[in-house]
């Protein structure tokens, strides 16, 4: 695979949703925040999709299955089928089908998401670590997992069973705010029994690969708001990403972005799918991007201009990570990012 070194978001003439065939969308912090639909979120895939672009929702969240996501959506107004929906539980259960002998039985720590998938590849969810699993997969479980569930993977672990995880997300969000997400609970059991799981889910392969066994999609573009899972994955799966800032990352994460989180397009929410995006070019020892200059300073990045904030996030990006090159960009923002009220 080829390591691109990005120091500049991309532009492209053509509308986003006429340049890529499928959108790969995240659900958390993209289309929905707290199970609520976000600002701009339902009419402009509705938009991009009576366009002819197919939209496939891509979830580390294996609590649910894809009949539950698509009915959540649908409610939403965002018309969807099961088929649409590719979570992490059907990464890891394709993963764990490939490694084990058909009719197996698997040690479920986590919800009925987890045990749907496993039965489309032919598994047998059990319960406990008596049931001679041939395998332990942990997947997110919501707030109601009890404790005793990870004592039942360690049992099994410790006799030899290879363990798998859907993702390691630390965080999930919620109504409420950020809540433990399933990596939170990994960690309880390799902290418990000093074993590493196979992991499926974004930003590894398995979880590409599924999405685009899946759509079919020849032309994808990978829309999230989480740099260290959306962008990624994209990243390790070479393709475009489109990120969001309606999710977890702010302009301060983006700026200091590796080359893996650096996404092709930047973009204020789901509307973005709809337009073109802007050239950020080189002037004056800077880049610039609509109205804004922006250049890399000793110890600080300086903007300088007036326009759309989005553009000047632009410009910025550009001075910040070929400040960075292959690195994390460690100059002073702060002056800069508040004259976009970022």
């Amino acid at each position: 695979m080829s390591q691109v070194v990005r120091t500049r978001p991309e532009g492209s003439g053509q509308a986003l949703n006429e340049a890529y065939d499928t959108a790969l969308l995240d659900l958390d912090g993209v289309v929905y925040a707290g199970g609520n639909a976000i600002v701009h979120a339902v009419e402009s895939l509705a938009t991009a999709r009576a366009g002819g672009m197919h939209l496939a929702y891509v979830t580390n969240n294996a609590l649910r299955t894809p009949d539950t996501v698509a009915d959540h959506l649908t409610e939403l107004g965002i018309r969807t089928g099961a088929d649409d929906v590719i979570t992490s539980a059907q990464a890891v259960a394709r993963l764990i089908s490939e490694q084990v002998p058909a009719g197996s039985r698997v040690l479920v720590i986590g919800g009925e998401g987890l045990r749907v998938a496993l039965r489309e590849r032919g598994l047998v969810p059990v319960e406990s670590a008596e049931d001679e699993p041939a395998a332990v997969v942990q997947g997110y479980g919501g707030p109601e997992l009890q404790w005793a569930r990870f004592a039942e993977a360690c049992y099994a672990i410790a006799r030899g069973v290879p363990w798998y995880a859907s993702n390691t997300d630390l965080t999930i969000p919620s109504a409420r705010g950020i809540a433990p997400g399933n990596g939170a609970a990994v960690e309880v059991v390799r902290i418990a029994t000093g074993a590493e799981p196979q992991v499926a889910g974004k930003p590894l392969p398995p979880m590409h690969r599924e999405t685009i066994l899946r759509t079919g999609a020849e032309r994808p573009l990978v829309v999230g708001d989480r740099l260290d899972t959306d962008i990624e994955g994209a990243f390790n799966g070479e393709v475009d990403s489109l990120l969001v800032l309606t999710g977890v990352t702010d302009g301060a994460q983006l700026l200091a972005a590796p080359p893996q989180h650096r996404p092709t397009y930047v973009d204020a929410d789901l509307r973005g799918l709809l337009t073109g995006q802007p050239e950020v070019g080189e002037a004056d020892g800077g880049f610039r991007c609509g109205g804004w200059t922006a250049t890399a300073g000793a110890d600080r990045l300086e903007l300088d201009g007036d326009g759309e904030a989005l553009d000047g996030l632009r410009a910025l990006c550009a001075a910040a990570w070929t400040a960075a090159g292959d690195g994390v960009c460690r100059l002073d923002s702060g002056k800069a990012l508040a004259r976009l009220g970022l």
